[in-house]
């Protein structure tokens, strides 16, 4: 099945500069999408589609910088780059530290403009395989019984059995039965490769480090896109 062709989301409240825009991404091979408001693009159901947002960044009603913070809100990560009547140095640096791909003025020749919507791009391809690949590490975690997640997390601290049974409350055969269920179902042979995988899959949860104490992020639910 093929992959859909990425959309370019231009966003301004000039009719004229959304036409003339909408005109030089399509003459370059460019599918694009115009709107005459950021609310007017928030309430469009298919913000998850694979692409970019070219945003001005004055608008009436809801800015650049809001529709920015709207879609960083709703999980969407689409690339947002600004375009400016004129350079503005405190605004431009708010956009990059929220994640903003570039920040050009309307008057920025087209090859710039461009460049820009290719690199939006690529880091939108980027970041959805990345998603992807993630989603598909973590798939196997979501098979463990809740009993057979404490026994992994306790397995990645390097204790042994008896040392897991005594902290669980469970006999050592049952540990070692959970230790071979939790092997087959992460399809690993060695806990080397078990805390590989755990590592690959983004699912250590360092933010509560306690001595030499590690622990799995509850659910295996982390965001893989910010």
């Amino acid at each position: 099945m093929n992959e859909p062709a990425p959309l370019v989301f231009v966003v301004d409240d000039d009719a004229s500069f959304l036409a003339a825009v909408a005109r030089l991404l399509r003459a370059s091979g460019f599918v694009a999408k115009t709107f005459g408001s950021a609310a007017e693009f928030l309430a469009w159901p298919e913000l998850d589609l694979p692409g970019c947002v070219l945003a001005d960044l004055q608008m009436p009603g809801l800015s650049g910088l809001d529709l920015q913070d709207a879609l960083a809100k709703a999980g969407h990560t689409l690339p947002v780059i600004f375009l400016s009547g004129h350079g503005d140095v405190p605004t431009t640096v708010r956009a990059m530290r929220r994640g903003a791909e570039d920040f050009l003025t309307k008057r920025a020749p087209k090859e710039e403009l461009l460049a820009a919507v290719k690199r939006a791009l690529a880091r939108d391809a980027r970041e959805r395989a990345e998603h992807a690949r993630l989603e598909a590490l973590r798939a196997p975690f979501a098979t463990l019984t809740p009993r057979e997640r404490e026994v992994l997390a306790h397995v990645l601290t390097g204790q042994l059995n008896k040392r897991i049974a005594d902290d669980l409350g469970i006999d050592e055969r049952s540990v070692k039965r959970h230790r071979a269920s939790i092997m087959t179902k992460l399809r690993v042979q060695s806990v080397a490769e078990l805390t590989h995988l755990v590592q690959e899959a983004d699912l250590w949860d360092w933010s509560s480090l306690a001595g030499n104490q590690r622990s799995l992020i509850s659910g295996y639910a982390r965001p893989t896109r910010p």
